[in-house]
């Protein structure tokens, strides 16, 4: 997908699309990964129009991508360093959108004292059910580990910038040629190079070749689309702890009789720090949410007529307004000065 056209995979061959005039007025959203129908074919110029979305497995919508088989969430040990709740971040938004994670650490090569990280990145990670996969895109360690989760999967490689993962894909298919830049010097934040989502196929010898989304890369995602309640569903160790809290409503921050404060020694403290920074962006979300309130539109208004009763009449479309105010109120006059029968009308009641 990419500006105004979206490419499409068919039958070894990419045709270069765009949108039926119909799906855009019903303002269907396209994904990628998503399969489709497409018609006026030319094969000449390699062009089609999409006609139809067909229904997905499940999606994400930060990157928009759908029909993923897994997310391997890319950290890095160095350049930038590991940090654990940008890890947790992409972790979670896998189980808030039901789709199986697996935990890459790439740049294995740049620290003296790995075998103390990893061993910690595994004590944390891997009793909950996560698989772990060291890489270094630079000397080739862990990438045949990696081929083989990829192996007939559609996958997507999610995580900041800069940890590597167009590196990665690069050793995995050479002729892929993605661009790649160094961790800045002055932030020593990664630099966006990934523009778009495209899924990369990755031949693996004697099987079908696996597919793979490199994803532009998060400085930071929030969890600002969810009630702080639904938060510790995306931590399996505390959502565990919770059935037994003595508040069904529990938040597990600081009540009395929490069980889950009970037994904080058996969380990670970067587990739990994470947590508590995900409920406070939740809590924003709430507020947004109790103070914008739900208006709702009504297809009837009250108006004063200088001498007479109030009255209700049908009420001036709001498109109809903004497209003219001046002509609205014209309306408005007329129907006040019709008989009062009409007005009182029981189809306006």
């Amino acid at each position: 997908m990419h500006s105004d056209f979206i490419y499409v995979k068919s039958e070894n061959k990419t045709f270069e699309c765009r949108i039926r005039e119909r799906l855009k007025k019903e303002k269907t959203e396209i994904f990628t990964g998503d399969n489709v129908k497409i018609e006026e074919v030319n094969p000449d110029t390699l062009q089609a129009v999409i006609t139809e979305v067909f229904e997905r497995k499940n999606n994400i919508p930060r990157p928009s991508i759908a029909n993923i088989d897994q997310i391997i969430v890319v950290a890095s040990l160095a350049e930038p360093g590991l940090d654990y709740v940008q890890l947790n971040r992409y972790l979670c938004l896998a189980k808030l959108n039901n789709i199986p994670a697996l935990i890459c650490i790439n740049k294995i090569d740049l620290r003296d004292s790995e075998e103390k990280m990893l061993k910690e990145v595994r004590s944390i990670y891997e009793p909950l059910g996560y698989n772990v996969i060291f890489t270094s895109a630079l000397d080739g360690s862990g990438l045949e580990h990696l081929k083989k989760e990829l192996s007939e999967k559609v996958s997507v490689l999610s995580g900041m910038s800069g940890v590597g993962k167009s590196t990665l894909l690069n050793k995995l298919n050479p002729e892929l040629n993605l661009r790649t830049k160094k961790v800045s010097s002055k932030s020593g934040r990664g630099i966006h190079t990934t523009r778009h989502t495209e899924l990369m196929e990755i031949p693996i010898p004697g099987q079908n070749p696996c597919q793979v989304a490199d994803t532009p890369g998060f400085s930071y995602l929030k969890f600002d689309n969810i009630m702080p309640s639904e938060v510790m569903n995306l931590f399996h160790e505390i959502k565990e702890l919770s059935d037994k809290c003595y508040f069904s409503d529990c938040l597990h921050l600081e009540e009395e009789k929490c069980n889950v404060i009970n037994n904080i020694d058996r969380i990670d403290k970067t587990r739990y720090l994470s947590y508590k920074t995900f409920v406070k962006e939740a809590f924003e979300y709430k507020k947004q949410v109790k103070t914008s309130g739900q208006k709702q539109e009504t297809a009837v208004k009250t108006i004063d007529a200088s001498g007479k009763e109030k009255t209700r009449i049908v009420k001036v479309k709001t498109r109809s307004k903004e497209d003219s105010r001046k002509k609205s109120r014209q309306k408005i006059n007329r129907i006040s000065n019709l008989e009062d029968i009409y007005y009182n009308n029981n189809d306006f009641e």
